[in-house]
């Protein structure tokens, strides 16, 4: 599939799903002022991945309009339980870059799947996308924004409510339709 076509995919999920049902109530604000940087990888394996997520993270230092980015990376990792491991290498690179403490990855995955819960579950789906990526988020943007909006602590609960009130399988034709 052609980056392209996997960023747009991309972009509508972010618009439709994160944006449109309100999962996320910081990322209308930065879609909206385009501070949301889409990256498509060819890479295929965990070697190459780690190279990028690198090369994003110096971008990420070096241009501070970029609020955060999401590289995606269909090629790589499609396994979720391969997906899953491999988090605790791409926390490693930020500790290794003394970036800990000053960007964040959060996980999206099309099979992923919370501790605790069977495959099939709606709750699932507040983490799942169109394709295996990496969300990076600059750590003192975030602490902001959770400062200045009431009730953070709230949302993962209101989340799972919400998916499970539309239902699994409303949300696999969702996912599936991007």
């Amino acid at each position: 599939m052609e980056h392209n076509s996997i960023l747009d995919a991309t972009r509508r999920w972010v618009s439709e799903t994160v944006v449109g049902l309100n999962l996320c109530p910081f990322a209308r604000r930065e879609l909206v002022k385009e501070r949301i940087r889409f990256v498509a990888t060819d890479a295929g394996s965990e070697e190459v991945l780690l190279m990028a997520l690198q090369d994003e993270l110096v971008h990420l230092n070096e241009h501070p309009e970029v609020e955060t980015t999401l590289l995606v990376h269909p090629g790589a990792l499609r396994d979720f339980a391969e997906y899953n491991e491999f988090l605790a290498a791409a926390d490693g690179l930020l500790e290794y870059l003394e970036l800990d403490g000053i960007y964040q990855i959060a996980s999206f995955h099309p099979d992923y799947q919370f501790g605790g819960t069977g495959p099939d579950d709606a709750e699932n789906y507040t983490n799942r996308s169109p394709y295996p990526m990496l969300h990076l988020l600059r750590e003192e943007s975030l602490e902001r924004a959770i400062a200045g909006y009431p009730g953070t602590e709230l949302i993962p609960g209101q989340n799972i409510e919400l998916m499970n009130r539309l239902g699994a399988e409303e949300m696999r034709r969702r996912l599936l339709s991007f």
